[in-house]
């Protein structure tokens, strides 16, 4: 060994040479850090393959705690279940503690030789010490721990690895993790009572807790039209109608529940599955509901019943003879708290009390109105009991069948004067017979005494026939029912003695007609109850879904028999809704099929009056009486034509249009009557014809708005060329430092004119509609102007070029104008050739359509004075600025107007209601709504 070197002296021209030791303490304090580091590699390394199986089964613990195991299993196997999860912790525990220490610096310094790939126990060297004393090997040594120091700076401690991957090669941890989010997720806000449940188990007399699922609802009469009552879970204060009835719903829990009424049983809950329970009691008294299981209350409620009151109905004026005709007016008033169902007049004799009374419905307003008011007009000049005394008394009933009665009301009830002596005998007889059914020989001997004098009823061989059938069958007949038959026959024959066949046949028409109008406004009412229930339904099923959704986030996992239970419920419900709308069904078809026959029955009523006009006319001018069916062909053509189109109305469930139908029938037949018939002809041709001059002058001002918006594209199109030839240029080296040009004039915006592409469309469409039912056809030049002017939207909507498509509108709406024009032509005639009164406006726009001019000359004139105040089919705007003889163009609407727009009004709403047609259509609906 050497000794020790001799000092050196310090160098007095430089600065002084660190020693090794001094440049090492760096590297050594950044050793001590990577050491810290490498301790905790080591220590995870150690630590987290003894910690997984422990961790694995605290895991499995928290899955089936919060997955809801443990509350579906009965005390001794919760307790099992959790006994053997406990063991298994402690186990793990035992094992994952044996053997374990925490790592040193040695283990830190290989940990960090590995990582870093350095050979040879680097750190090692700069912790020795040299064995000898000699300079020379301390500086030797000096050096070589320098270097060593100088490898340090790429020591680094790497990411601990477990190994677990080895112990675990199917990676059963993932699927614990995934199956323990899963368990998080399903839990949601339960978590923490579910966890506690699982560590601390309750017997069986717990009360039902989260496992426990709650469903009860009110379900009020159907003739309240009320929604169904969610009855909240926690309690709360209801009332509800008298009638309903209360459906629960239990699933989970211990035991079998019960419904409670003021602490009595009320209702014991059937089975439905495994834990689930269903029952259904009505609400008759009030009072508070609960519902027990295992000895614990479940739910309450403090239950108040409303009582349905009687309807209250009465005369809200005396009742009297109309002012017009002979009808008896009964105004009436009434009152329900749910509404009135049905009313009706009793109408007895007061000579007879004790006699059968006849029965007169009142017409409600649509829907069951609370407080409904009304006249009543029945036409009972035709009852036996005519120009008698009799007592009225109005009758109210309400949907739980609950009657309300009037105050009796005194009234003679009008009847018809006959002025042929026989007809007034025959109608004495039948009054004695009403009075005093009892006593036919007064009536025998009358009848008797008509009859020997034939001159009197102008020896009408069916007159006499008449009344010696009437005499005999109250001679031999002793049925009680013979006397109003006789009566009948007695009316009859009273009636053909004082009127002629076509007043028979008016009557008889009369009467059909109102059997028609009844059944049409029967199947309107039986509409608007269709939809509403529809509707009623839909809302019903839309809050039963809600409730489901809300209690199925509340629901508790593995309530596989509550999901059952409910789907049952469901399926029973559904079948329900299935069996009312098939009993709809079958009432609607069998409501049409009676209306059907009652359209073939005014048929033929129309048919009989018909020819019996003419024979009037012909008798009345001298000839003799025509053959059966000698009525004018164009006429009975006309009838069949209006009732065949209120058959397929009818068919097509449109009563309101069958109805309009009708009304039209009934003016055409009086028109006709009247002899006003060719007049109304030519001045419905006339009409016909301005119409279609209008709609020619439509297309001419849809041909001009359409090629304004082809020449707003072409602007555009010369706007975007010019702007990209500016870009090109403005690219250019010598212009680059130019200011650039200004971009002109602003141009359109292409959603502004699909807009009015679109209105356009409507307008055409609408156009098409009427030109069909003007003419009968509808030119294909404007389907074709329909598709083009809908392509033309879609570009202008996406941004593509319209004007292919806009060229192709304007040349089909010319076409199409050119010819409606010959078509109004051959159907009406030229403008020129009108028959006399006839008048002469818009000259010359047909026969310029017709010959192929588009625009131009008259008919543009007229275009142009129809674009001012008015819509695109020619018709007067509110707003509009026009001006009348009055000096204005308002006008007070007449009642049959009003009438036809409630009406409308009323189809609108009915349509908008049935949600099942399509979106466009309900938005189109909606924005006529607001606007009239």
């Amino acid at each position: 060994m050497t000794g020790p070197a001799p000092r050196t002296p310090p160098d007095p021209g430089g600065p002084p040479k660190a020693r090794p030791a001094e440049a090492a303490s760096p590297a050594l304090r950044r050793l001590g850090r990577l050491r810290i580091r490498a301790r905790l590699a080591l220590l995870w390394e150690s630590l987290w393959p003894r910690a997984w199986p422990m961790l694995g089964v605290i895991g499995l613990f928290l899955v089936l705690a919060l997955s809801g195991v443990f509350l579906l299993l009965p005390p001794l196997g919760h307790l099992t279940l959790l006994a053997v999860l406990i063991s298994g912790l402690i186990v793990t525990l035992i094992r994952a503690a044996r053997g374990f220490a925490l790592p040193g610096d040695p283990e830190a310094d290989r940990r960090l030789e590995r990582a870093s790939g350095l050979p040879h126990r680097p750190l090692a060297t700069l912790m020795d010490k040299p064995a000898g004393g000699d300079a020379t090997a301390q500086a030797l040594w000096r050096a070589h721990q320098a270097r060593e120091a100088a490898r340090i700076r790429k020591l680094r401690a790497g990411t601990p690895r477990p190994g677990l991957a080895a112990r675990d090669p199917r990676a059963l941890r993932t699927g614990l993790a995934i199956a323990l989010i899963a368990a998080f997720t399903m839990a949601g806000s339960e978590a923490p009572e579910r966890l506690r449940r699982a560590l601390w188990p309750e017997g069986s007399a717990a009360t039902p807790g989260l496992a426990t699922r709650l469903e009860a609802w009110v379900t009020p009469p159907t003739y309240t039209g009320a929604p169904p009552v969610f009855l909240d879970p926690a309690g709360g204060n209801v009332t509800v109608p008298a009638g309903s009835r209360l459906r629960a719903a239990l699933s989970g829990g211990a035991g079998t529940p019960e419904l409670l009424r003021d602490g009595a049983p009320l209702a014991a809950f059937q089975p439905l599955g495994p834990s689930s329970h269903s029952a259904e009691v009505p609400l008759d008294i009030a009072g508070r509901l609960t519902i027990r299981q295992g000895g614990h209350d479940v739910a309450s409620w403090s239950i108040a019943v409303q009582a349905d009151a009687p309807p209250r109905i009465a005369f809200s004026e005396p009742p009297a003879q109309a002012t017009r005709g002979l009808a008896t007016r009964l105004p009436w008033r009434a009152e329900d708290d749910w509404g009135v169902a049905t009313a009706g007049a009793e109408i007895r004799l007061a000579a007879r009390p004790d006699a059968a009374p006849l029965t007169v419905d009142l017409p409600l307003p649509p829907g069951q109105a609370r407080s409904p008011r009304g006249v009543a007009q029945p036409n009972l000049s035709a009852h036996p009991w005519a120009g008698l005394p009799v007592r009225i008394t109005l009758l109210a009933r309400d949907g739980a069948g609950q009657v309300g009665r009037s105050e009796e009301a005194s009234l003679t009830l009008p009847e018809r004067g006959f002025n042929h002596p026989v007809a007034r005998g025959l109608i004495l007889l039948r009054k004695g017979l009403s009075l005093t059914p009892d006593q036919r020989r007064p009536a025998i001997e009358g009848l008797d005494r008509l009859a020997e004098n034939p001159d009197a009823f102008e020896n009408d061989t069916a007159t006499a026939l008449a009344l010696r059938s009437a005499r005999t069958r109250l001679d031999t007949d002793t049925r009680p029912e013979a006397v109003g038959e006789v009566q009948q026959t007695m009316w009859d024959t009273a009636l053909a003695l004082e009127e002629g066949r076509a007043d028979r046949t008016a009557r008889a028409l009369d009467e059909t007609t109102d059997r028609l109008r009844e059944a049409l406004r029967e199947r309107q009412e039986q509409e608007r109850e269709r939809a509403g229930a529809q509707r009623r339904e839909a809302e019903q099923q839309r809050q039963q879904e809600q409730a489901r959704r809300d209690a199925d986030r509340n629901q508790p996992p593995g309530t596989r028999e509550n999901d059952q239970a409910q789907q049952e419920q469901a399926r029973q419900e559904q079948a329900q809704r299935e069996q009312d709308q098939a009993q709809r069904n079958a009432e609607r078809d069998a409501a049409r099929t009676e209306t059907d026959r009652r359209i073939q029955e005014l048929r033929e009523a129309v048919r009989r009056h018909l020819d019996a006009l003419a024979e009037r006319l012909q008798r009345e001018n001298g000839e003799n009486p025509p053959p059966q069916g000698a009525a004018r062909p164009q006429d009975q053509r006309e009838a069949q034509r209006r009732t065949e189109r209120m058959r397929e109305q009818n068919q097509q469930d449109r009563p309101e249009d069958a109805e309009r139908e009708l009304a039209e029938l009934e003016r055409m037949l009086e028109e006709l009557e009247n002899g006003r018939m060719a007049e109304n002809q030519r001045e419905e041709r006339r009409q016909r014809r301005e119409r279609g001059q209008q709609q020619m002058g439509v297309i001419q001002d849809m041909v001009r708005r359409e090629s304004r918006l082809l020449d707003s594209a072409h602007r555009r199109a010369e706007a975007d060329t010019d702007r990209q030839e500016r870009e090109r240029r403005q690219n250019y080296p010598w212009n680059r430092n130019r200011a650039p040009d200004s971009p002109g004039e602003p141009q359109t915006d292409p959603t502004a004119e699909a807009r009015t592409q679109r209105a356009l469309r409507r307008a055409l469409g609408e156009l098409m509609a009427q030109h069909g039912d003007l003419t009968g056809e509808v030119p294909a030049p404007l389907g074709r102007a329909d598709q083009a002017m809908r392509e033309s939207a879609e570009a202008l909507g996406s941004g593509a070029d319209p004007r292919p498509h806009q060229e192709r509108a304007i040349r089909e709406l010319s076409e199409g104008g050119r010819q409606m024009a010959q078509r109004m032509q051959r159907q009406f005639g030229r403008s020129g050739q009108q028959q006399p009164g006839e008048g002469e406006e818009g000259e010359g726009q047909g026969d310029a359509m017709a010959d192929g001019s588009e625009q131009g000359g008259e008919g543009q004139d007229q275009m142009a004075q129809q674009g001012e105040g008015r819509d695109p089919l020619g018709r007067r705007l509110r707003e509009g600025t026009g001006t009348s003889e009055e000096g204005g163009d308002t006008r007070v609407p007449d009642e049959a107007e009003i009438l036809r727009t409630r009406r409308l009004q009323e189809e609108l709403r009915r349509r908008h209601a049935e949600r099942e047609r399509p979106t466009q259509e309900l938005d189109y609906i909606d924005r006529l709504l607001r606007l009239f």
